[in-house]
């Protein structure tokens, strides 16, 4: 069996990393951060927030070289910044409006049906808006790791023919079944290695992950925003994004470990041929 090295036309050996930037929409602060990311800096793609309240404003700035996918949302993380379901989603929505804060929450009151509609739905408005939509990464892992939404996200991948983002660093033991092996069971393609920390402010992640790069392909994830008042006000962690920027925009020891590690930065936008060319 190739691995997917060989299945996007390198060797077995070659190590491959997608640099993606999480969050695009949130906030204009996200959009211009991302985009000056994913085209002056090293990034390579980023994820599309749909319900959130500056989705618009970066669809409309979208362009074809774009490696765009959708950040699959149903939670709303911050206590007085809020957004909430595209779709009439009852069970998608917390007592302070909006989505729920938390994993957990989410977890307590979704209806698995009303997720798959707003998910749908919000990959159907991508679509809609001209993105050529390349993959499908969920805001705070909240589809994965929990076996009825995870169902959700499986079939839409294979649905929409989509490779999608999976952790490598939660073992099957721990999320208490087969989530990797049952998408690659499916024909969807995902990521060899991916580490989702989400703790805001990402240089030692990142150059611990491109000084212990392995085989295959890594995926990497930033949270990249420009520095304003209005980012600072809608998180404390917005220090930690703020310097994502200024670490795939101008920061030398990553452009150095980039070459010493003999990375090779590709999109998704390779995964998704890859895995349509191999369903074809």
């Amino acid at each position: 069996m190739r691995t997917l090295a060989e299945r996007l036309g390198y060797s077995a050996d070659d190590r491959l990393v997608i640099i993606s930037c999480d969050d695009l929409g949130s906030c204009h602060a996200a959009n211009e951060g991302v985009f000056r990311a994913i085209r002056d800096g090293v990034a390579s793609c980023a994820s599309l927030m749909v319900p959130a309240p500056w989705a618009r404003d970066a669809a409309l700035r979208y362009l074809p070289t774009d490696d765009i996918g959708v950040h699959l949302t149903l939670n709303c993380e911050h206590p007085t910044y809020r957004w909430g379901p595209i779709t009439h989603a009852p069970s998608l929505l917390s007592g302070e409006a909006g989505f729920p804060r938390t994993v957990d929450d989410l977890w307590e009151h979704a209806d698995p049906a009303e997720v798959l509609r707003e998910c749908r739905a919000q990959i159907e408005r991508s679509i809609a808006w001209g993105i050529d939509v390349t993959h499908l990464a969920p805001h705070l892992t909240a589809i994965t790791l929990r076996p009825e939404f995870f169902d959700v996200y499986l079939e839409l991948a294979v649905e929409f023919r989509l490779p999608v983002r999976l952790p490598s660093t939660i073992t099957r033991d721990q999320a208490g079944f087969p989530f990797r092996d049952l998408a690659a069971g499916e024909g969807v393609v995902f990521p060899d290695h991916f580490d989702h920390d989400w703790r805001a402010g990402s240089r030692d992640r990142v150059f611990d992950a491109l000084s212990n790069l392995a085989p295959g392909v890594t995926e990497i994830h930033v949270q990249p925003t420009i520095d304003t008042p209005e980012v600072r006000a809608i998180s404390d962690a917005a220090q930690g994004w703020i310097d994502d920027l200024a670490l795939v925009t101008t920061d030398q020891r990553l452009i150095d470990l980039l070459h010493s590690s003999g990375a090779i930065v590709i999109g998704y936008r390779q995964l998704r041929d890859a895995m349509r060319a191999g369903a074809a």
